[in-house]
């Protein structure tokens, strides 16, 4: 039956690649790709041999028409993102959403993202939290930073290493400084980092340190 499934691939580590995720991406027509470079070594490694097509923010509202009448037509179409599960914080919403008002079924596989593990390793409550994902970079930025004030849950945050240090000053002007948050750098590299203090000790930590790789940025809530 034709369909789409979201693939959640490897955040870093490729053994995090899950047998039936291989599977899968053996079995479909074709696989879409937010970045066919990266995912080509991906499928490499697994010995995966499947046309790919990139699909990403800048081609994902056009290429959309097609690619549903191609799953009409019988096609079973895989959907991964660079790392992680597709939608979170990359596309895979928009064609979910298509395939879901054209009565096509989805199939999402569990697997890696890079939030979970740095919520439960940050030592904040994570019985009820606010993924916030990457506050807006300009127009609304302060505004939405304000809003998260009084915001009682543990947030929840993706930020680039460009921007980490301004980020948690902004968030400390606002919040407080003594607001305890953790930072998480390359989640299962081999220069995986955790550093846990609040958001003072945090800005005088990376002020001093040269910032690389993924980062997710935990938050206490407003206690």
């Amino acid at each position: 039956m034709s369909k789409l499934y979201l693939v959640p691939t490897p955040i870093g580590n490729l053994e995090d690649m899950t047998l039936r995720a291989i599977r899968i991406l053996k079995e479909v027509d074709i696989i879409l790709a937010e970045d066919t470079r990266k995912t080509g070594n991906l499928l490499r490694h697994f010995e995966i041999e499947k046309p790919m097509f990139a699909h990403h923010k800048f081609n994902e509202h056009k290429a959309l028409p097609s690619l549903i009448e191609r799953i009409k037509g019988g096609e079973t179409i895989a959907l991964v993102s660079d790392a992680g599960t597709p939608a979170i914080s990359d596309p895979g919403f928009l064609i979910a959403r298509a395939c879901i008002e054209n009565d096509i079924e989805i199939e999402t596989l569990p697997g890696p993202t890079a939030f979970i593990p740095a919520l439960v390793n940050s030592g904040l409550p994570n019985d009820r939290f606010s993924f916030e994902g990457f506050l807006p970079q300009k127009k609304g930025r302060q505004k939405r930073i304000q809003e998260l004030a009084s915001e009682q849950k543990t947030m929840v945050f993706y930020e680039s290493p460009y921007r980490l240090v301004k980020t948690l000053t902004q968030l400390a002007e606002v919040l407080g400084e003594e607001r305890n948050a953790s930072v998480s750098r390359e989640l299962t590299k081999i220069h995986e980092e955790n550093v846990r203090g609040t958001l003072k000790e945090l800005i005088e930590y990376y002020s001093k340190s040269t910032v690389k790789g993924e980062i997710v940025l935990i938050v206490e809530g407003n206690r």
